[in-house]
């Protein structure tokens, strides 16, 4: 029985090193992200298409994701979809649809609001919280990710979690802008929804904003004190957020730092990305910039 019980020991601890989400595969490697703007298909889009390009907007997010260590390249590409506001990761691209770049526009604040989301914040919290998910799912895929739930909740908390490393000023713009983009959801204490909407494989937006906040506050009770004080979150889910954000930073460092090029990852840490804040601008700055 015990050599049965050495060799069971052996058998589990030989699956565990190859086991998907283990120790980085020497041949991956980092700069694995390519980039592509398509010519947009509605002529409406030829000025964003022309914007994001000379602000090198994917060229950012290619530098930011380019630690992780992927076995083969991802490529994220703007393109037109034919009306269809998305974005979305399908092996290896990860798309990012001009109607949804022009959705985002048109949805940032025209001022900052009461919580102090700038115009310039609304915009680059909600497309980097975007591309930041669809990488998650590339993460996911490529590296084999073992996920427990819905993988679109782990997407968003991936998301979340690289905001929220980006320091104390960026990672509260980053936050407070991509929340901006639920605020419209939470209008009404009491929502009716047809029943198959529970069927999605998306949380409620509702949902979204609160688990995004929460991981927010578990990450730092001091700097989103206010989500708590202005009841943005509830007391009873805030009590337990340190917990839910220690889940997730206990499965990031298991499962994917140990693909990530650690000095790469230093220098994007260290680098500014996002513009100076200023609150006065309006509607018409060019956030994505």
């Amino acid at each position: 029985m015990l050599r049965i019980c050495y060799g069971l020991i052996a058998a589990v601890s030989l699956w565990l090193a190859m086991a998907p989400g283990g120790p980085a595969v020497a041949d991956n490697q980092p700069n694995r992200i390519r980039i592509e703007y398509d010519p947009p298909k509605n002529p409406a889009h030829q000025p964003l298409y022309e914007m994001i390009k000379e602000h090198q907007v994917l060229e950012k997010m290619q530098r930011i994701f380019s630690p992780f260590k992927f076995p083969e390249d991802i490529t994220i590409k703007a393109t037109g979809c034919d009306g269809h506001v998305n974005a979305w990761y399908a092996r290896p691209t990860l798309t990012i649809c001009y109607e949804y770049l022009a959705e985002i526009r048109r949805d940032m604040p025209v001022e900052t609001t009461a919580t102090g989301v700038t115009p310039i914040d609304g915009e680059i919290g909600q497309f980097f919280f975007a591309v930041a998910h669809e990488m998650g799912h590339g993460v996911f895929d490529q590296f084999n990710t073992p996920i427990f739930g819905r993988q679109e909740d782990a997407a968003d908390n991936f998301a979340t979690y690289i905001m929220l490393q980006f320091g104390k000023s960026d990672a509260r713009r980053l936050i407070g802008g991509a929340a901006y983009s639920y605020m419209k959801y939470l209008k009404q204490p009491t929502v009716t929804a047809p029943l198959k909407d529970f069927s999605d494989v998306h949380g409620s937006p509702q949902q979204r904003f609160f688990n995004l906040i929460c991981l927010a506050y578990g990450a730092d009770p001091v700097l989103f004190a206010d989500v708590v004080e202005k009841k943005m979150l509830p007391e009873h889910r805030a009590k337990g957020c340190r917990y839910e954000y220690g889940n997730v930073v206990w499965a990031f460092h298991e499962l994917i730092r140990p693909n990530i090029d650690q000095e790469l990852a230093k220098q994007v840490m260290d680098k500014t990305w996002l513009p100076p804040e200023t609150p006065a601008q309006g509607a018409g700055t060019r956030a994505l910039q």
